[in-house]
């Protein structure tokens, strides 16, 4: 009975020794709940009637009051559960729990010590925001006060096209923006762009500002080579769209002199029928080839300048190929031209189809062959197949005369023969005189 006893008596003086250390936590515990509810009532409530809700809205950065509030709540409760792990090793400690209460409040201390990296990093991002976004609606009112939308139009559309009538346009809906705010302007864009390269550095500052390596260094190297790749894309842009418009240009110019020149008489002197001439006309073709070629010189220059050595090299290739190409191109239509003029010929002086087609085809499949070893496709099994058609047409020209012509070759080469016997027995014909 006396162990019994006395261990009552250790357990009884060990819970009364301990009771002190209970108040004192829970007197802590209910301090947290009133500062951490007051916090979030000072948050909801207070920042409520100074119109938080009203200036997310305005920002744009919620839809609708009751979104703001919802969001003003969630801050709320979060900042009520920051103040109760704030004040959990405390209460841990009060209780006599530093196994436990230890790694708390490591966690703690590290929390608190990096606080002031996550505000800094906040307010940067806060302040970048709202300077760009200032930077972007200067910038786009800008561009519409210069009416860039209308010259860029006017650069795009040429061409005159008929409008339609005033009163045939359907009015939009009542909750239906019209189709001009739809549509996505260019100044809009460069509004947009403008804002995107401002928001970069600012982004890479705030993730400095939290210091943690191994989540900011490859995300601000990624940031730094952008930002040192926009004036690149700038210059690349530049490019392209200045070289679009100088080939529209040259080749509206081209298009011009040509259709004055009288280009497109050149058929009817070949003799080749035009079924639709709007589809076959020459110096439309010529114009559209050239504009072509220059963007496609500007857009390799382009490439260059953004660096993109694979794109490059392949670009570098095409335009290296082109000369073989326009080469080719020039020979079939040369061999075009030609064996229609000269079908026109032989048919006009010998009356026979057949024989001014036959002449138009073999200069066409003269000109396919050596247009194909100018491309460099297969040179080899190409020389090897023109040589091979070429000797069979030789040796079927020669079996077919020397069988079907046997009689008009016999009665040429008799003649030929008299003609010589007759000139070699003239006596007249001697040696020539000194």
């Amino acid at each position: 009975m006396n162990n019994v006893s006395n261990s009552f008596e250790s357990a009884l003086a060990s819970l009364v020794q301990a009771i002190p250390n209970v108040i004192v936590a829970l007197l802590l515990l209910l301090l947290a709940y009133i500062v951490a509810s007051l916090v979030r009532g000072v948050i909801v409530k207070g920042f409520g009637k100074l119109g938080a809700p009203r200036g997310l809205v305005k920002s744009r950065v919620v839809t609708s009051e009751e979104q703001g509030r919802d969001v003003l709540r969630s801050i709320g409760n979060v900042f009520f559960f920051l103040i109760f792990i704030l004040f959990l090793p405390s209460i841990l400690d009060a209780l006599n729990m530093q196994s436990v209460a230890q790694p708390i409040t490591n966690m703690v201390e590290q929390f608190l010590a990096f606080l002031p990296n996550i505000f800094a990093a906040v307010v940067i991002l806060v302040i970048g925001f709202y300077i760009a976004r200032l930077v972007r609606n200067l910038v786009h009112n800008l561009l519409l006060s210069l009416n860039i939308d209308h010259w860029f139009n006017r650069l795009g559309h040429t061409q005159t096209r008929t409008a339609a009538p005033a009163d045939s346009a359907a009015p939009a809906a009542p909750g239906e923006k019209p189709a001009a705010q739809n549509k996505l302007t260019l100044a809009k864009i460069l509004s947009n762009i403008v804002f995107v390269v401002i928001m970069i550095p600012i982004v890479t500052v705030a993730l400095e500002t939290l210091n943690i390596q191994t989540i900011s260094e490859p995300i601000t190297s990624v940031l730094n080579t952008v930002l040192t790749m926009i004036p690149n894309i700038f210059v690349a842009i530049i490019l392209v769209i200045a070289g679009y418009y100088l080939a529209k240009f040259i080749s509206d110019l081209l298009i011009s002199l040509l259709q004055r020149t009288g280009i497109n008489t050149v058929y009817d002197f070949i003799g080749i029928e035009r079924g639709d001439s709007k589809r076959f006309d020459l110096a439309n073709i010529i114009g559209q080839v050239v504009k072509v070629l220059i963007i496609v010189f500007f857009t390799v220059e382009a490439l260059n300048v953004l660096q993109l050595y694979v794109l490059n090299q392949i670009g570098n290739a095409v335009i290296l190929y082109l000369p073989m190409v326009v080469s080719a191109l020039l020979i079939l239509g040369l061999a075009i031209a030609g064996g229609t003029l000269l079908q026109g010929v032989i048919r006009r002086y010998t009356n026979s189809p057949f024989s001014a087609a036959l002449v138009k085809y073999i200069v066409i499949i003269f000109a396919v062959f050596m247009a194909l070893d100018q491309l460099g496709f297969a040179t080899t099994i190409v020389n090897i197949g023109f040589l091979l058609i070429l000797g069979g047409l030789s040796i079927a020209f020669a079996i077919s005369f020397g069988i079907g012509g046997r009689d008009f070759a016999k009665r040429n080469l008799d003649r030929f023969e008299r003609k010589i016997q007759r000139d070699s027995n003239d006596p007249t014909d001697g040696p020539p005189s000194i």
